[in-house]
């Protein structure tokens, strides 16, 4: 388990079954991870690197259990070797991923940020940025990525009267495109029609670098660009240039391609970027949803050795 700080604590505990005890990783020091590792029957990660050397250790581990839907921080590999079921809570954080993409579009079309340090230090912008400000009623949004999170953005995108494209490997059923107004295009469509684009794909080789400078020359000049997914996705470099030549008008970033992001990212110094330091799903509403899930998929493995949401292919529960 993670450090847990505060209230998350508390969180954990509510959430514990009954008869499991819950060991914290980060507040072991080595001697305690040596003795406890090999006695540890599930792993509960939320940020941690969990490496192949710690998998291996881990003699008795049945499940990893995953908190969110990326499992990048996990040694995929050794885990599936070992015959352990890497195990995500698809959904969970949907909703606060699905907020701040709202946010960020707001926060970008309305110069949310530059407005506010204005007015604080003493200068009244009443009228400067009004002939670049924008409304999202009637913007085109274009989702990459129509997921779980893609799909919360889509119906509160649409509730401020935007039109919804989406491009996904998968196309979703009819009855959801029909329920959400959705259209899909192909995705090199996607960025030529859409006023805003957001990015809901995990980060697979497929995907990595899937946006370039190549695909932010087809973004209209007046486009946003929105990335709630995984930093790898975007090359940060070609949308500084973008953003700097003005190829696109803006970008809000959650994800970074090295976390914490470096202090010197010239996409820190720009004033039509919004960044936040992957925060997408962090709200308490959200860790409570998540460590609920965890837990109970950890109780049905426990129970009848098959875990839900398995992504590397182990079906069942590893008996040491």
């Amino acid at each position: 388990m993670d450090q847990a700080p505060g209230r998350y604590r508390d969180v954990l505990k509510k959430y514990t079954p009954e008869g499991y005890e819950l060991w914290f990783w980060q507040e072991m020091d080595a001697a305690e991870r040596q003795a406890r590792l090999p006695e540890a029957d599930y792993m509960v990660v939320i940020n941690t690197h969990v490496d192949g050397k710690t998998l291996e250790a881990a003699r008795k581990l049945r499940l990893v259990q995953r908190t969110g839907i990326g499992v990048n921080n996990i040694d995929v590999e050794t885990a599936t070797r070992l015959g352990i079921p890497i195990a995500i809570v698809p959904g969970g954080n949907s909703v606060a991923v699905a907020e701040l993409t709202i946010l960020f579009i707001l926060a970008l079309y309305r110069h949310l940020l530059p407005i506010d340090r204005q007015t604080k230090e003493g200068k009244w912008p009443n009228w400067a940025y009004r002939p670049v400000s924008h409304e999202m009623d009637g913007k085109v949004h274009g989702l990459i990525g129509f997921g779980n999170i893609g799909k919360e953005t889509a119906k509160r995108s649409r509730a401020f009267g935007t039109k919804i494209v989406y491009y996904d490997i998968v196309r979703a059923p009819e009855e959801k495109e029909k329920e959400l107004g959705a259209t899909y295009l192909p995705l090199e469509e996607l960025l030529k029609q859409s006023d805003i684009v957001s990015i809901h794909v995990p980060l697979v080789p497929e995907t990595r670098g899937m946006i370039g400078m190549e695909q932010l020359r087809l973004m209209k000049r007046e486009a946003i660009l929105i990335n709630v997914a995984r930093g790898g996705i975007v090359k940060e470099q070609d949308l500084y240039q973008a953003l700097k030549e003005g190829i696109i008008a803006g970008a809000g970033i959650d994800t970074w391609e090295m976390e914490p992001v470096n202090p010197d990212n010239p996409l820190l110094a720009l004033d039509n970027v919004v960044a936040m330091p992957h925060i997408a799903a962090g709200t308490i509403d959200t860790f409570e949803r998540v460590v609920r899930m965890s837990f109970q998929n950890i109780v049905k493995a426990e129970e009848d050795n098959r875990p839900l949401h398995v992504v590397n292919g182990v079906e069942t529960a590893r008996f040491a």
